[in-house]
């Protein structure tokens, strides 16, 4: 462990018509008030090997309100490493303490680089990194998102015994860590179902490289238009069901796959009887920044 953390419980929803179809949440939301679900998962064997390796500096990618970004500043807080924030989005820099995420970052003793969405794409290139380091010095690189093999070995770790009786794991999907984890820990007979926040298939094939198991499949119909992207029926949705609950889902991840999950009960995919396990991947930090946009658009709100 890099820091305490609180059990992770798994909770049984209501979810309407389940036509005796069981559903659970994993509350890996709960495990810690800011490195929490997956990023705190993600990030355990990185800072483990940060320290092993001797940097004392963690350097990371992210937008204006990445969960990432926070974990990553509050771990590194926890655990007394620099943190070093590539943010994207150049207009962002005067706009820090408006914004609840980086306001929180920074409170962590993040320090960030802004930099344009052109130079953004470039934060793998070899030329970038070398560029950042030329500026920071020495740095451990997270990468966005926070997905590498250490981060599949943390993700590992989410499914215990007591989760063998489900049928089906579901998850939300961002960079493909996360779900990797969850297939090579996942026993014989489960079905890993992964919800992309982001449009298209091209996600198969970066979990490819984490996974030798073919127990899995990308559901690609309920990212409502890409990672920022909500409307009034998933807010609607997501109100509706902390209500009925007393479970919060965050509007970019966990809110859309259980939406999801919902949709295909109705459609009729999962057989009768089924177990139904979903991971609460966290995130919720980032409600107040989606607050504020709806809030400009005039939209309905997430209640927090």
């Amino acid at each position: 462990m890099i820091f305490q953390l609180d059990q992770s419980v798994n909770q049984k929803v209501d979810l309407p018509n389940t036509q005796g179809i069981e559903v659970f949440i994993k509350r890996e939301d709960r495990i810690h008030d800011f490195v929490s679900g997956n990023k705190y998962r993600k990030l355990k064997y990185n800072i483990l090997e940060a320290d092993k390796l001797g940097f004392k500096t963690l350097l990371t990618f992210g937008g204006a309100f990445s969960n990432h970004i926070a974990a990553v500043a509050s771990a590194g807080k926890v655990c007394r490493f620099k943190s070093i924030g590539i943010i994207r989005g150049e207009e962002l820099e005067s706009k820090i303490e408006d914004n609840p995420t980086l306001k929180f970052a920074k409170s962590c003793g993040m320090q960030f680089e802004f930099v344009s969405r052109e130079a953004y794409r470039e934060k793998t290139s070899e030329d970038f990194i070398n560029q950042l380091k030329e500026k920071f010095g020495a740095f451990y690189l997270v990468p966005e998102g926070g997905t590498n093999i250490q981060a599949v070995k943390g993700c590992e770790e989410i499914l215990t015994e007591e989760d063998d009786m489900f049928d089906y794991v579901c998850c939300p999907v961002g960079t493909g860590g996360t779900i990797s984890g969850l297939i090579n820990c996942s026993k014989p007979g489960q079905q890993v179902l992964g919800f992309p926040a982001l449009k298209g298939d091209f996600l198969k094939e970066d979990i490819s490289k984490f996974v030798s198991k073919s127990n899995w499949k990308l559901i690609t119909d309920y990212h409502f238009g890409g990672y920022a992207k909500i409307n009034q029926e998933l807010v609607h949705f997501i109100n509706v069901f902390k209500e009925q609950n007393q479970i919060p889902l965050d509007p970019v991840y966990t809110g859309k796959m259980m939406f999801g999950i919902q949709e295909l009960i109705n459609q009729g995919y999962f057989p009768e009887g089924a177990k139904i396990l979903a991971i609460h991947t966290g995130g919720l930090q980032g409600i107040s920044g989606m607050n504020a946009v709806l809030k400009k658009k005039h939209l309905p709100l997430i209640e927090i």
